[in-house]
């Protein structure tokens, strides 16, 4: 069987390496990797794929700097030239980025069966562009492989099991990946943590593009810059606009450059909370075991919600302090959420089976 797996994004090859570790360990497949630059990222080096374990891609499309239409559409055509070269029996491609669509619709057009890791999430947010890729990759996947029981329950409520595709509860590849680096993060350089700091990120557009919003996440992080460090890598952009809107940074709060991902697990696996606009972060949390204060209004990781592991606090100062001081964590973790780290073997197990 052969396996042309689409990524666009740093993010995506740290998800996909699980499964191109499982790949490697059984065989009977043989896996091409196409990146399709979707994400330029200077950390992306072969050190990188070494340090990562990660193979390194077999096509460089280069894709990036344009708009959604722009970009999703050189993508597709710069796709289906692989495709009609490589001739696989499955596209492989994972979550909610242009690159993710671009792989399945170039797939889709030549007939070529597709599968879909982190099928079945919903913000139930259509102004997200990721929810509307996420939703047109489902329709047209051959096998949906879904990381949580309620991202099957929203695939059955849409209609999917009259769709001709199959829904797998896999597990979620984060856990794995999380439980694999676990042991090989690295502390930043030069940089002085005090025991509990607060870890927060901040980089989605709906709060960085949003004065108001902007101004009261931040707000509320020099508040509890007060009472304990917190700890804010900071993405370029946030960075410029922050100078932009003139928001004030106090100074318990430790800015870095945004850092490499055995860093980024240090970090987490050393906080003592964690404070975040981002989806992939919320889930880390969890699998290292620490609270999490998440400055969105939805969550797709709606049972991190229920289980209270997880609080959405939305971008209110006054709401994100109460909870902050207030609101009582569920701090048992041994609830199996997301497979306990068995989703990559699911995954190759059931192309396996399906030769």
């Amino acid at each position: 069987m052969k396996i042309v797996t689409v990524l666009g994004a740093r993010p995506q090859f740290i998800k996909a390496g699980t499964v191109s570790r499982e790949i490697a360990r059984r065989g009977g497949i043989r896996e091409v990797i196409v990146h399709t630059g979707q994400h330029f990222d200077a950390n992306m080096s072969d050190i990188f794929f070494d340090e990562m374990k990660i193979p390194r891609p077999d096509y460089h499309l280069d894709v990036n700097g344009l708009g959604h239409g722009a970009m999703t559409g050189q993508m597709l055509e710069k796709i289906e030239v692989v495709l009609l070269e490589e001739e696989p029996d499955l596209v492989l491609v994972y979550g909610d980025t242009n690159s993710t669509l671009a792989g399945a619709l170039a797939a889709s057009k030549l007939h070529i069966d597709i599968a879909h890791v982190e099928a079945g999430l919903r913000s139930f947010n259509m102004r997200m562009p990721e929810e509307v890729n996420r939703i047109l990759t489902d329709r047209i996947s051959r096998w949906l492989f879904c990381p949580t029981d309620r991202a099957v329950e929203n695939l059955r409520a849409e209609g999917f099991g009259g769709f001709g595709c199959d829904v797998v509860r896999s597990g979620d590849v984060m856990q794995d990946g999380a439980l694999f680096y676990r042991d090989l993060a690295v502390k930043p350089e030069g940089l002085a943590l005090e025991e509990g700091y607060v870890l927060a990120t901040v980089h989605r557009a709906e709060n960085t593009d949003d004065p108001q919003r902007l101004h009261a996440i931040f707000g509320a992080l020099n508040e509890i810059a007060k009472e304990k460090q917190v700890v804010l890598p900071l993405h370029p952009r946030t960075k410029k606009i922050l100078g932009r809107e003139g928001v004030f940074l106090s100074g318990g709060i430790t800015v870095t450059d945004p850092v490499g991902y055995l860093n980024m697990v240090y970090l987490i696996r050393h906080a003592g909370r964690i404070m975040t606009d981002s989806g992939g972060l919320q889930k880390e949390a969890f699998f290292f075991e620490k609270p999490c204060i998440t400055l969105r209004d939805e969550t797709e990781w709606t049972e991190l919600v229920e289980n209270r592991f997880n609080v959405l606090a939305g971008a209110d100062r006054e709401k994100i302090l109460a909870l902050y001081r207030g609101f009582e964590f569920n701090d048992d973790f041994s609830t199996d959420l997301y497979g306990g780290g068995h989703a990559a073997e699911s995954i190759v197990t059931t192309l396996l089976e399906a030769r």
